[in-house]
């Protein structure tokens, strides 16, 4: 695709970024996530502490690789969110908003191995909670970014071989 195309199909995106964060959707998900931000933070400072306490050996390890774990989703679901507010407010450009440092991260299969038998039920909850919201913003976001990346990058790709190209022959 030339840069051209990418310019026609641009418009599209940005309307679609812009609608999407306009939407009631993106604001009755943006306080979820903010919530679930807080509660388990006031669980992991709070009730957590007591509830890890009473852990044995081989639970507290896998409480802390999960509390870990849950946090660091958390983390990147508040970021994600909060760009997408700095778009609707007028704060953030949607070509900054699609760079790849602001796209959710595939789940790592690896550290979803932890054993959570045993653990309280209120963590367990709330890891629910954060990968349902984590799986249902990171297909949004392929939804809204992940097109115009790959555009991005076909683009960057096929210049790259033009140039190549030019250079073997001299014209470069």
């Amino acid at each position: 695709m030339e840069p051209s195309q990418l310019a026609g199909k641009q418009p599209d995106r940005e309307l679609k970024v812009r609608e999407f964060a306009r939407s009631e959707v993106f604001a009755r998900t943006f306080r979820d996530g903010m919530e679930l931000v807080d509660k388990t933070a006031s669980y992991l400072d709070g009730d957590g502490r007591e509830d890890a306490k009473a852990l044995g050996r081989r639970e507290s390890l896998a409480y802390a690789s999960a509390s870990m774990r849950v946090t660091t989703h958390l983390m990147q679901l508040a970021s994600w969110l909060l760009v997408v507010r700095a778009v609707r407010e007028g704060d953030m450009e949607i070509e900054a908003a699609s760079e790849a440092k602001y796209r959710l991260p595939a789940c790592n299969a690896a550290s979803q191995e932890i054993n959570l038998d045993g653990l309280p039920e209120a963590l367990l909850s709330l890891i629910a909670d954060a990968e349902g919201l984590y799986e249902r913003l990171a297909r949004i976001d392929a939804d809204l970014f992940a097109e115009r990346s790959a555009i991005l990058a076909e683009v960057h790709d096929a210049a790259a071989q033009i140039r190549s190209l030019r250079e073997a022959f001299g014209e470069g």
